[in-house]
């Protein structure tokens, strides 16, 4: 059976397929459709899997696990910054081992479409030491998903699927299979080694190293890698996962060099040596950061053969296309990819009638007395405040940073202090950064925009709603100074007055400014509005 699919439904239909069993992520773009696909799936909506939105990457990471270690198949998912967060689990689940196939699927974003950074995830699987896979096309990500479960179980590690924003958000017909049947529930009789206490993890370390050599074997074979000869020796091409594609649009009529296409990690060395062996240059196309390139170098002593990014035969930054591969080869001129005026991408903006303008507009009042470069915010859609015609906002780093960052400027004596921080971003990172401040009693003034939604990917259900005064107040927040608002334009004088007030306190102060996103069905909104019973503070 055929389906048009994105490349992250592929991958959501293939885990089901699979005989998944439980689905667990937090939203994140480019990965967010993964979780979504299967939360809307019927095998979900009739309870026979689970999909799951969690409060950040680490837990959903652990979720997964505890599912694994009950001997069912689990898929958690990430965007690549994501796993940064999920990391302390990710790399100690390397040790312990799975029990249950467990599949890590982790959406980079090269060009940084929607994200802080380019980090290539390729470099976590092999830091943890586990087989990473990176399909190249849609089909692929499908039938690479059942392979990633066994391959998975055989080895009895985690999984890395690494996808990219192309290969995630681009459709294409996919070819289904009949789904597998989920494993029985089957604990180990023998439970240390997911008792990660110093004796049991030696032992798991060692066990870890004896595999690479398999791993080592298991990817030498794999089909998802091949080498593929050509007549004309003067440069070999290594194309790793969405690259190829780029590589075949400048070849209709067939490729004449030596094609080494590599999708299973560790890297096939054999394959690589045969490579250097027939060219005599060697080219590396890969979408992320010189993962292959720098290695080949390391590996094989012979770096001045290859080129790629490091050389700048390849830019360095953004993503791969077919013109900067044809002109690594030399086929045609680097073109001017300057977008004209008339149709120049316009920057996001908050959508009329959104809440965080109406905060913003509060604090853009208070700004001019207090003075410049005191307000640190995060990740969310209330990141646009940084952005004109707002300018409210100072600093935007990562999940969570805003509360800690202010309480750091404000031991530094920058007073007073402010974060802005989302509901999601709060329960996702923040409650610890929280947690500090009220431990130290700093003087920092914390503002929740809570619009009831982890908005900015799609309004996914957020954690934190009709939960944030009790939090905060569990925390440690004086209950006389947690002040609750609604940022609207009829109490903008009321909320001013009142935010000013809490500046002036000598600890920590929250502000939660409370208003559904305007983004959210009615029936959400009513939702929202039936769990945000709190009377406001004026």
């Amino acid at each position: 059976m055929q389906k048009i699919l994105l490349g992250n439904e592929a991958m959501a239909q293939a885990a089901i397929d699979a005989g998944l069993s439980g689905a667990y992520g937090y939203p994140g773009t480019p990965s967010t459709e993964i979780i979504e696909y299967i939360i809307a799936s019927k095998e979900a909506k009739n309870g026979e899997i689970i999909g799951h939105w969690s409060t950040n990457e680490k837990v959903a990471m652990e979720e997964a696990l505890g599912m694994s270690y009950a001997g069912k198949r689990a898929l958690v998912t990430m965007k690549h910054v994501g796993l940064n967060v999920a990391a302390d689990a990710f790399i100690n689940t390397a040790i312990s081992g799975i029990n249950g196939g467990l599949v890590v699927i982790v959406a980079d974003d090269p060009s940084q479409h929607s994200s802080q950074n380019e980090q290539d995830s390729r470099f976590y699987g092999k830091f943890a030491m586990v087989p990473t896979l990176e399909p190249s096309n849609q089909q692929e990500a499908y039938d690479i998903m059942s392979y990633a479960f066994e391959l998975s179980e055989k080895t009895q590690l985690p999984v890395l699927l690494r996808s990219v924003t192309r290969l995630s958000h681009s459709r294409a017909n996919v070819a289904v299979k009949d789904k597998k049947a989920q494993n029985e529930l089957q604990l180990l009789e023998d439970t240390k080694r997911f008792a990660l206490i110093p004796s049991f993890a030696k032992e798991q370390y060692k066990s870890l190293i004896e595999k690479q050599k398999l791993l080592e074997e298991i990817a030498l074979q794999s089909e998802w890698n091949n080498y593929q000869e050509g007549n004309d020796n003067s440069i070999g091409i290594i194309a790793s996962g969405i690259a190829i594609n780029y590589l075949m649009e400048n070849y209709p009529n067939g490729l004449p060099y030596d094609l080494l296409k590599i999708s299973h990690y560790p890297l096939p060395k054999k394959l690589i040596a045969k490579m250097f062996d027939r060219n005599e240059k060697i080219l590396v196309l890969e979408d992320g950061y010189p993962f292959i390139e720098e290695m080949i170098g390391d590996f094989l002593g012979r770096e001045q053969k290859v080129k790629g990014r490091l050389t700048g035969d390849i830019p360095r930054t953004g993503e791969l296309n077919p013109n900067i591969v044809a002109h690594a080869l030399g086929l045609e001129e680097l073109k001017d990819e300057t977008i004209p005026n008339i149709v120049t991408g316009r920057p996001p903006q908050l959508c009329p009638g959104c809440g965080h303008i109406d905060l913003y507009e509060e604090l853009n009042d208070i700004i001019p007395e207090i003075g410049d470069n005191r307000v640190f915010s995060d990740i969310g859609c209330y990141s646009l405040g940084v952005l004109e015609p707002y300018n409210s906002i100072d600093t935007l780093i990562d999940m969570g940073a805003s509360i800690p960052m202010a309480k750091g400027a404000a031991d530094a004596g920058l007073l007073p202090a402010i974060a802005v921080i989302g509901d999601s971003t709060f329960t996702h990172s923040g409650m610890t950064g929280l947690l500090s401040a009220i431990w130290a009693k700093t003087p920092i003034t914390v503002i929740i925009s809570d619009n009831s939604a982890v908005a900015m990917t799609g309004a996914q259900p957020s954690a934190a709603m009709g939960r944030l005064y009790d939090i905060v107040k569990g925390l440690g927040v004086e209950e006389e100074h947690i002040k609750v608002i609604i940022p609207l334009k009829k109490y903008h004088d009321k909320n001013v007055e009142m935010i000013k007030k809490e500046l002036d306190y000598q600890g920590v102060s929250m502000i939660i400014a409370q208003r559904p996103c305007v983004t959210m069905s009615n029936e959400k909104k009513e939702l929202a509005r039936k769990f945000n019973t709190l009377e406001t503070s004026y």
